[in-house]
């Protein structure tokens, strides 16, 4: 029988207490079921979050063959140090700060150091004028927004510096709180709101201008 209780149950982002204690139930089940290495549990976990994390991936990185070879690789970081996540944080929070933990440790490969250096002198030319960005269910862009209009978001995203991005889709995309959010990134809360700040404010005119092309359809 399963661990994890059905996703619409448990993971509704409501602000009741009854949602929140269920969810804090849910993560403790996680964390025994990964200490005891229960069968089928990673592939539960897999199903649940694959599309969640390959796309944090995909706008992390703006590469899908490396997105593609980290999800693996945070899979594989679940199964071996599975013992680790207690159960206090939500498991999605950990999952991802896997999974910019690995993004880092790939790009010091390459004598970049951290995230904020991602960037720093590269070459627009470099980035994919877009990609599919795997979905799952609907997020505050893609409940407003039909196929064509995601299309142009995940581009506009794709515009924006690394740091923009990563908290505008840690937000907006996945739903985590700030304060989720600054652990992911190990960062003070003060600059997440910073980022999340200059992130929306980059990005306006461009939804503005995606908006604006659907009512001129209309």
């Amino acid at each position: 029988m399963s661990t994890i209780a059905p996703v619409n149950s448990l993971f509704a982002r409501g602000s009741g207490t009854i949602a929140e204690e269920q969810v804090r139930q849910e993560n403790l089940a996680i964390s025994a079921g990964l200490k005891r290495q229960e069968a089928g549990l990673l592939d539960e976990l897999i199903v649940r979050y694959q599309h969640r994390l390959l796309r944090y991936l995909l706008y992390l990185t703006s590469s899908r063959e490396l997105a593609e070879d980290l999800f693996q690789e945070v899979w594989m970081r679940v199964l071996v140090r599975g013992a680790q996540f207690n159960g206090k944080a939500r498991f999605d929070t950990w999952l991802f700060t896997i999974a910019r933990n690995l993004v880092i440790d790939q790009r010091r490969k390459r004598t970049v150091s951290s995230l904020d250096e991602l960037f720093e002198g590269s070459n627009d030319d470099d980035r994919p004028m877009s990609f599919e960005i795997a979905g799952d269910d609907p997020t505050p862009f893609d409940r407003c927004s039909n196929h064509e209009d995601r299309e142009r978001i995940a581009e506009a995203l794709l515009e924006l510096d690394t740091l923009y991005r990563e908290v505008l889709v840690l937000r907006f995309h996945e739903e985590l709180s700030l304060e989720e959010i600054a652990k992911v990134t190990r960062a003070p809360l003060s600059t997440v709101k910073s980022r999340l700040y200059r992130g929306m404010a980059a990005i306006k005119p461009k939804l503005e201008r995606v908006n604006f092309r659907r009512q001129e359809m209309v």
